[in-house]
């Protein structure tokens, strides 16, 4: 079948959840359907970056977009009552592009990951299929509480302008698909069950246990531009790091990831080592003895914990990431809602090795039961082969 896949951003380098996703459907679509892509991207890309896919793809098309176009489709959009999100990353350069493709390439399918691309995917005649992936609703409406001001306003005019859209695009699209359960239910329209759950996968063969030196207790990882992985830091070093070093001075923590923010980079200390982007994130794994990721805010389901699971590590969390993980609390993972909570965990997992290699090899188990790239994609793939 000849599919057209329409993406945000360009799928490599990985170093964002959504690109991580991309990348590893790009691979596994390819095996059954011709694809032709069409990503858009504010940077040129490189070469090699455009090597890496090259493979997936029968041809590529990337769009840029320039700065004073996405200032001009943010004013349009607030006029239009697009969400900002979505206004963003609406070109006419792009939309001509797309109808151009459809004509030369004549596509029996369409597939569109995020709402911010949804517009390209109708209106064409062509059975399409959206991929939500995350509920930008309600990722924003968590934000609210935590700004002030002008912020407060835009974020909440935007959570009402995502929560229409969102419903109002689910009958636009033949198929919809999510990451969760948990985000499936948090979609605003009555016939949200009809959306495929495809979550994501981790690719066991390269996050795979690696015996090494441990040069640091705690590690997070993410794309530490992103709003919750900031929060998250913050609450790490802040809240969390100095209740541990009550009872284990000394105790020190990698934050690793591209695009740290300046309230990242400001956590930086003795104890602290903010990496930024990273060849290869996976020393900064198995250099670690616990991985931490007790995000406050956010949806969708949590690479991060399926690599660090994946590389054997004991692994803490909050109750709003393991709704949509599913691990089993107190067995493959440690479940902590405060500061308190957290820093207990922390403290028994580096204080008592058997406690330590119990919960890793437990959500080393879970993690290979349940998570490969090749099983998350299942679903999608019958949808689009329908």
């Amino acid at each position: 079948m000849k599919l057209l896949v329409i993406l945000p951003r360009f799928p490599y380098p990985i170093e964002k959840g959504d690109k991580l996703r991309a990348y590893h459907q790009l691979r596994i679509l390819s095996k059954y359907h011709q694809i032709h892509l069409i990503a858009l991207s504010h940077t040129k890309v490189s070469a090699d970056d455009f090597e890496k896919i090259k493979p997936c793809c029968s041809s590529i098309e990337v769009v840029r977009l320039s700065w004073p176009g996405v200032a001009w489709n943010l004013v349009k959009a607030y006029f239009t009552g697009l969400p900002f999100q979505v206004g963003y990353y609406f070109s006419a350069k792009a939309y001509k592009t797309v109808e151009k493709a459809i004509r030369k390439f004549e596509p029996e399918h369409i597939y569109c990951q995020l709402l911010r691309t949804a517009e390209y995917g109708t209106g064409h005649r062509i059975i399409n299929t959206l991929d939500y992936q995350d509920v930008f609703s309600k990722g924003i409406e968590r934000r609210i509480p935590g700004v002030k001001g002008l912020k407060k306003w835009l974020f909440s005019l935007e959570h009402k302008r995502l929560l229409k859209y969102e419903n109002l695009v689910f009958d636009r699209f033949t198929n919809k698909t999510i990451i969760s359960v948990p985000d499936r239910e948090c979609i605003p329209h009555p016939g949200r069950e009809e959306i495929l759950i495809v979550p994501n996968g981790v690719d066991h063969a390269f996050f795979r246990p690696v015996k090494m030196e441990k040069t640091h207790e705690l590690v997070f990882t993410g794309n530490m531009g992103y709003p919750p992985n900031i929060n998250c830091a913050e609450y790490i070093v802040k809240e969390i790091l100095p209740l541990v070093h009550e009872k284990i001075p000394g105790v020190r923590v990698v934050i690793a990831g591209a695009s740290p923010h300046a309230k990242v980079r400001a956590l930086a200390s003795e104890f602290v080592t903010v990496t930024g982007w990273v060849e290869d994130i996976r020393p900064s794994y198995a250099g670690a003895k616990v991985f931490l990721a007790p995000m406050q805010l956010g949806t969708g389901l949590q690479n991060k914990l399926l690599e660090a699971m994946s590389m054997k590590l004991p692994c803490i969390t909050s109750s709003l990431c393991n709704t949509a993980l599913k691990a089993a609390p107190g067995a493959e993972i440690l479940i902590g809602d405060d500061a308190g909570k957290v820093a207990m965990h922390v403290i028994n997992l580096l204080q008592d090795q058997e406690l330590n290699d119990k919960i890793a090899a437990a959500g080393y188990d879970f993690v290979h039961r349940n998570f490969s790239w090749e099983g998350a994609t299942r679903n999608l793939l019958r949808a689009i082969s329908e």
